[in-house]
Order: C-alpha cells, then structure tokens, then sequence
C-alpha cells in the first residue's frame, strides 16, 4: 500500500523480529546468520539497521537487503584478482 506525501509515495515497510530476519537473510540471500549473531552486532556494531518497539529489536527487508549487499566483493573471475588489485599500484 502506498499513501503520498509530498507528492512522493511512502512506503509500508514490514518489520522482521531477530528470528526472522535470519531466515529471510538465509532464505534471500544465502547467509546464515544466526539470530543470536544478529544480536551481538546489535551490541558492537557491523550488523543491519534495526529500529525498536519498546525491548523489541525490529529489521525491514530494505535494510536486511541493503546490509547482505555490503558484505559483498566487486565481481571477480579468480581468488587471485583481489590480489592482483592491491598490486597494482605497487
């Protein structure tokens, strides 16, 4: 559903408790995250976006989705083009 403000449309985002979004991320994306995983980076930082109802840690599929994306390489064709950018310049 999409409700205009501003003559832009907003989005109804859908939130994901811990459990989840660890299945969508293993579902989606391929990663196996645990929730317990999930939490800790909640603690020291690294994991996706979450907001919070109350004591309820709360993800939408946007911010899983654009998270899984960072944790992405650039396309490679071998394990060795990582290292042959890095020596590159040298």
């Amino acid at each position: 559903m999409d409700i205009s403000k501003k003559g832009h449309a907003m989005r109804i985002h859908r939130f994901l408790r811990r459990k989840a979004a660890s299945d969508y991320l293993r579902e989606t994306h391929g990663l196996e995250r645990a929730p317990s995983t999930l939490a800790k980076l909640a603690v020291i930082g690294g994991g996706p976006i979450f907001r919070r109802a109350g004591r309820i840690p709360l993800y939408t599929t946007d911010d899983l989705d654009n998270w899984a994306i960072s944790l992405l390489s650039a396309p490679m064709r071998s394990t060795s083009d990582n290292g042959a950018l890095s020596n590159a310049g040298a």
